[in-house]
């Protein structure tokens, strides 16, 4: 059979035993030290009180007269009860010299000896002492009767029988112990109601069990790619993991940091500051795209926020390239249907004997495709851009747009140095072409011009520099800058949004520690220019039209 194993005390549950506990000894320790202080103190009073009784009755003119009398006890044994009455003291016994007592609570001890010393007494000196006699233990006091002639004629001994101190003693402390237990009960029940609080916060969980739950958190927390954030109620950083850090681009210590002191993207910062929650919305970072989603906390208040991002540069870059890929399918079942008609004219004039005439013509659409692939490749001889030039080049056509390229291209094949992928020049030089068949499409004599070249930079070494210019509206000098902040555009949104394509741009740009730009082209419009720093020397390719 198997033995259950008793759980372990919650965290709550061992607080509140301790607490109990400690409780309970405080209060048994302050009642032991008052009951032996109350006694010492109770003894100390009785003995003064003795004293004082006993001084008093020596004193007592009275007393003198009567000891001189025949019959002591006649007169002093009356007058002995009446001072034990009106004093509260248990005995007042007056005795000769020699000891014997004339007055005595019990009167078959008169006349016997007194029990105790009486030493110091007879040599004139008032003393107290704790004794044992006829009624028990006693505090006593003992003080010498003098006649007028100064000697010694009688003694007196007041005491209160340790009994009655006790007793004494005893209901301060009963009292004591009433006020101690209110207060243990009142501590007990505080104790439970702030760890009845602390059970809820900690769910029940016992010491162990947190340190393993917070062993787990850490593992868990630095183990995940997806970057993790944590934001208090006014907005500062409580935790961050090594993915938020990496995916934001922050190196330093951030924790307790406002998020608006993060050097971050505005539109970041904004969406990072917003109390409405925020699902998969794409940012920009330095140089990540980054899907961020972001959750209030509240419990009765606004307690912060919890925000996580998700690494979806890869992700964008494929979207374009999908994007791309559904482009150039469009375009190639265009050029079919085109092909199926100049298919059919050609077999129509076979069929009507005119062969010439069909040759011609066939000849003709032939050369005519093959001089726009030999002007492409002639003019941008790197084979990524060439290819990437021909597809936007039946895109922008499907869509009423041409787009040529300049005679001023010159890009010879392998020039480019490795430290500038081509995923990061297609989507350079692809989203400028894509806003600017946008631009120009339904314009007069609709066109898009790219030049595609290198150059000598003013402060030395080669650089790549991309324009791209179309016959649209242009854009507004005052919204030079805009055009390439996230989520910016003069076109209706879509489904999926507007604003991203120049932004990323911009960020391909500036990871490779280049320049982009906006003017108006010289036949109206806009023009983009992308200056690109290579990390080898190159030669500047002459060109010509005053092109660089």
């Amino acid at each position: 059979m198997r033995i259950p194993v008793p759980r372990p005390r919650s965290l709550a549950g061992q607080l509140f035993a301790m607490q109990a506990v400690l409780i309970a000894v405080v209060v048994a320790g302050y009642a032991l030290f008052t009951y032996l202080s109350d006694r010492s103190q109770a003894e100390g009073a009785a003995s003064r009180q003795a004293s004082a009784v006993a001084r008093s009755v020596a004193d007592s003119p009275s007393v003198r007269e009567a000891i001189g009398t025949a019959d002591p006890t006649a007169e002093l044994q009356p007058y002995a009860l009446r001072i034990m009455r009106d004093t509260e003291v248990d005995f007042v016994t007056i005795m000769n010299p020699a000891g014997i007592r004339w007055t005595h609570p019990d009167e078959k001890q008169i006349g016997l000896h007194f029990r105790g010393n009486t030493a110091r007494a007879l040599k004139g000196e008032t003393f107290t002492e704790t004794y044992t006699g006829t009624l028990g233990p006693s505090v006593r006091a003992v003080a010498p009767v003098e006649g007028d002639d100064g000697r010694i004629v009688g003694l007196v001994s007041a005491g209160i029988k340790v009994e009655a101190i006790t007793k004494r003693v005893q209901d301060q402390v009963t009292a004591l112990f009433g006020v101690a237990t209110g207060a243990l009960a009142l501590g007990a029940v505080g104790t439970y109601v702030v760890n009845a609080r602390l059970r809820r916060h900690t769910h029940g969980m016992n010491a162990a069990e947190l340190s393993r739950m917070h062993d787990y958190h850490q593992a868990a927390l630095h183990a995940v790619r997806e970057g993790l954030l944590m934001l208090d109620g006014q907005y500062r950083v409580a935790l961050i993991n090594d993915g938020g850090r990496e995916l934001l681009g922050v190196s330093e210590e951030v924790v307790g940091r406002s998020v608006a002191d993060l050097g971050l993207p505005a539109p970041l910062t904004g969406a990072l500051l917003s109390s409405e929650p925020r699902v998969d919305e794409v940012h920009l970072t330095a140089d990540r795209v980054v899907a961020v989603n972001t959750s209030p906390v509240s419990g009765g208040e606004r307690r912060g926020t919890v925000v996580t991002l998700r690494d979806v540069t890869e992700l964008q870059s494929l979207m374009g390239e999908l994007d791309s890929e559904r482009g150039f399918t469009l375009a190639l079942r265009s050029q079919a249907h085109e092909a199926a008609n100049r298919l059919h004219t050609v077999v129509s004039l076979i069929e009507l004997g005119r062969a010439e005439e069909a040759v011609d013509f066939a000849t003709a659409e032939l050369e005519l495709a093959q001089a726009l692939t030999d002007q492409v490749v002639a003019a941008v001889s790197e084979p990524v851009l060439a290819a990437l030039l021909l597809g936007k080049t039946a895109q922008a056509n499907e869509r009423g747009v041409e787009l040529v390229v300049s005679r001023g291209s010159g890009l010879d094949d392998g020039l480019l140095p490795e430290s500038l992928p081509a995923r990061d020049l297609v989507t350079i030089l692809g989203n400028l072409i894509d806003n600017a068949v946008d631009a120009a499409q339904g314009s007069m004599r609709a066109r898009v011009t790219v030049t595609a070249c290198t150059g000598h930079r003013a402060e030395g070494g080669g650089e790549l520099v991309l324009r791209v210019a179309d016959t649209g509206a242009g854009v507004d000098p005052a919204l030079a800058e805009q055009v390439f902040e996230r989520g910016f555009s003069t076109k209706p949104s879509g489904p999926g949004g507007r604003g991203l394509g120049l932004a990323l741009v911009r960020q391909a740009v500036h990871r490779h520690d280049g320049t982009l730009s906006v003017a108006e082209a010289e036949g109206g419009g806009a023009e983009f220019v992308v200056r690109l720093p290579l990390r080898t020397a190159v030669a500047a390719v002459p060109v010509s039209g005053g092109e660089e």
